[in-house]
């Protein structure tokens, strides 16, 4: 068997944008926009951009159900239908972490509508990465942010949850800045960090960082090479 029969042994269809193509099996659907012509680079987190912009929408063959995913890690199937996602507008907050004096409190200046969660649920059953957001925002409302921190640890803001959210919230903003606040004002500093943080401001490393940037490219590559 020749190279061109295998390659059409191995090429499957799907809809990109509402067009029929044929593209190779086992490729993620930004693969398959490539190869299909499709320029995408602005929208992919791991070529420029944030993690979380290949928000994407499909469809399989014969099943109704309107699903999501990030594109840059979803194989594509037979009769696959899928459209990657402009991004959602949003109302983004402008605050200083640093300068909250009461950062529960004024989640509700900066978010008010948090408070309008109808507890829908469509927001966690929209998110590509499994993440409770309903519950995320309910724990935000009532304060709780190491809880939200938790629940949120793997949000790549990619806004799927504004999509769906019927009280017109950004319930992964909501989530930043509960993590923000819980950085700044509630987590401990640790204590290893800060000893190491010393260290530097004493000039323990000085000599060591000066060595570094005295070498030349090619030195410094065989610095960091693997010492067997």
């Amino acid at each position: 068997m020749d190279n061109s029969q295998n390659e059409r042994k191995t090429m499957i269809h799907v809809s990109i944008n509402g067009r029929e193509y044929e593209v190779p099996a086992g490729s993620t659907m930004v693969q398959a926009m490539w190869y299909t012509g499709h320029e995408v680079i602005h929208g992919i987190g791991c070529l420029g951009g944030v993690c979380g912009a290949c928000a994407t929408v499909y469809r399989i063959k014969g099943d109704f159900r309107l699903r999501n995913a990030l594109a840059c890690q979803t194989l594509v199937q037979e009769g696959m239908s899928f459209s990657m996602l402009d991004s959602y507008p949003i109302q983004r907050a402008h605050y200083d972490v640093a300068t909250l004096s009461d950062p529960k409190e004024e989640l509700f200046t900066f978010y008010p509508e948090s408070a309008t969660c109808r507890n829908c649920n469509a927001c966690t059953e929209v998110c590509p990465q499994g993440i409770d957001v309903r519950d995320s925002v309910w724990r935000a409302n009532f304060g709780d942010f190491k809880a939200v921190a938790d629940l949120t640890m793997s949000c790549v803001m990619c806004g799927l949850c504004v999509s769906r959210c019927i009280a017109e919230m950004a319930p992964h903003e909501i989530a930043l800045y509960a993590r923000r606040a819980y950085g700044a004002k509630e987590l401990p500093f640790p204590a290893n960090l800060r000893a190491r943080l010393d260290e530097i401001k004493g000039g323990t490393f000085s000599r060591e960082m000066d060595r570094l940037l005295s070498l030349s490219p090619d030195e410094l590559k065989k610095e960091c090479e693997v010492k067997s």
